[in-house]
């Protein structure tokens, strides 16, 4: 399978060094647009079309829209977590078994693209309120080889949402949808 198909925006890739101001206000600014990037990805969609995997082997267009806010939702805890304790361990998730629950392959697309824009205005109103100092604040994820900033955290949800919007419009646009 090509790259292209599962990673269609390509890999992250973690900073090496502290966001910049400037980048901090454009990774923010992604966050916000997630759920809009998600709404437009899915609007029109028929059942058929939401049950289609956006790759071979891959989730159905159902499963991304609800692992979105499931993620972002762990995204947001471990922020918050990193901002109130001295370098967390934080409990990694299954995502694929996430993705099989009733929930994750149900037909109420719109409570999680709601709970999508719900948790984005909540937690963009944090990180704009954060200072540079609190992006340095690190948490320990046991699936990565070293502590992890919330400047990585940041970077890796930014890009994450894109990645998963990229998912969908991909598949529609090789549809024709």
């Amino acid at each position: 399978m090509s790259d292209e198909l599962k990673y269609p925006i390509g890999r992250f890739i973690r900073p090496a060094k502290p966001l910049a101001q400037a980048e901090r206000k454009e990774m923010i600014a992604a966050i916000e647009q997630t759920p809009g990037w998600m709404r437009a990805a899915v609007q029109g969609l028929t059942d058929a079309q939401l049950d289609t995997p956006y790759r071979p082997e891959g989730w159905t267009v159902r499963q991304v829209a609800h692992h979105v806010p499931d993620s972002h939702i762990n995204a947001y805890c471990r922020f918050k977590l990193a901002l109130t304790e001295d370098v967390p361990t934080i409990k990694p998730y299954d995502e694929a078994k996430w993705a099989e629950l009733d929930d994750g392959k149900s037909k109420l697309i719109e409570h999680s693209l709601t709970l999508l824009d719900s948790l984005h205005a909540r937690w963009v109103f944090m990180l704009r309120r954060m200072k540079a100092a609190d992006f340095a604040r690190k948490l320990n994820h046991p699936e990565w080889d070293a502590p992890l900033s919330l400047d990585a955290m940041l970077a890796l949800y930014a890009w994450h949402g894109k990645h998963h919007a990229a998912h969908v419009t991909g598949l529609r646009t090789r549809k024709g949808w």
